[in-house]
């Protein structure tokens, strides 16, 4: 995708979210109009699976008390003339109905198909809560059917090309596992050192019945990694996650049978490298 596209998306999320004047909005139809609730649909592009029904409930409340303060963002549906398909605000759409309105305030944009997919995908990750897997599918979207590269997607979603990269690969965990990050009872922290490990699904359910840390999980998955499993050495890792603790860097501390073994730091800059040369030359 061409860098003046990419930038055309910027513009148009930066009007949408009301970080820019009214006059700098683009391809506007009309400011903002109040339509009927039952003239508006889904975008059924729209990333987001689910909809905490709390969450939901508390907005209906605002709602009823303040009306939607925020016009949704909409365009016009070609296939149904005097109808109108949500582009961003869907959450806002459903509250409105929990609190009885009939109508509520939009602000109608021209859009093609592709930018209300583009549109659809970018609002949600940055302004919603939404759980990883629903992220990745999003990121998985936008490289696949835009032909963004995970330093694009990094750039337009403001997040470190890690994080893109480390949120992509949930989708290659087990479906049970997959699951389990979707109702929220495994998170991504927990979830990423399961990638590419065969037992995977059964190590899951042990990390939510005994509620393991995610530094926990990564030393659990270390142990359990082919088929000659060890079992873990509770002291080890406490002493591991006590000097870590004391230095605010990552400590690994690996033990043989023998009980020889070794203690590896990992500092990220010269600060942190004469915090650690300090320490242990201290007389």
């Amino acid at each position: 995708m061409s860098s003046g596209k990419k930038k055309g998306l910027g513009r148009g999320l930066s009007a949408l979210f009301g970080d820019q004047k009214p006059a700098e909005k683009t391809r506007e139809i009309n400011s903002i109009s109040k339509v009927s609730i039952g003239d508006l649909s889904r975008n059924p592009y729209q990333p987001r699976q689910n909809f905490r029904e709390e969450k939901l409930e508390e907005l209906a409340n605002s709602i009823k008390k303040n009306g939607v303060i925020q016009p949704i963002a909409v365009r016009l549906k070609k296939s149904e003339p005097g109808k109108y398909e949500i582009v961003a605000g869907e959450r806002r759409w459903l509250a409105a109905q929990k609190a009885g309105l009939h109508e509520i305030p939009v602000t109608i944009l021209d859009l093609s198909d592709v930018e209300s997919l583009e549109v659809a995908i970018v609002e949600n990750i940055q302004r919603d809560d939404l759980n990883p897997i629903e992220e990745a599918r999003g990121y998985k979207r936008l490289n696949e059917e835009f032909k963004y590269d995970h330093d694009s997607i990094s750039k337009l979603m403001s997040k470190s090309r890690s994080h893109v990269s480390n949120t992509l690969r949930l989708l290659t965990l087990p479906k049970d596992v997959v699951a389990m990050l979707e109702e929220g009872t495994l998170t991504s922290g927990q979830a990423r050192p399961l990638i590419g490990i065969s037992n995977a699904s059964s190590i899951a359910e042990e990390i939510v019945s005994k509620n393991y840390s995610a530094r926990k999980v990564e030393y659990l998955t270390r142990t359990k990694k082919g088929k000659h499993e060890k079992e873990i050495d509770t002291n080890i890792l406490k002493t591991q996650e006590r000097i870590e603790k004391i230095l605010g860097l990552k400590v690994n501390i690996l033990n043989k049978k023998n009980n020889s073994g070794k203690i590896t730091i990992q500092y990220k800059d010269l600060d942190q490298f004469d915090l650690v040369a300090n320490l242990l030359t201290k007389n």
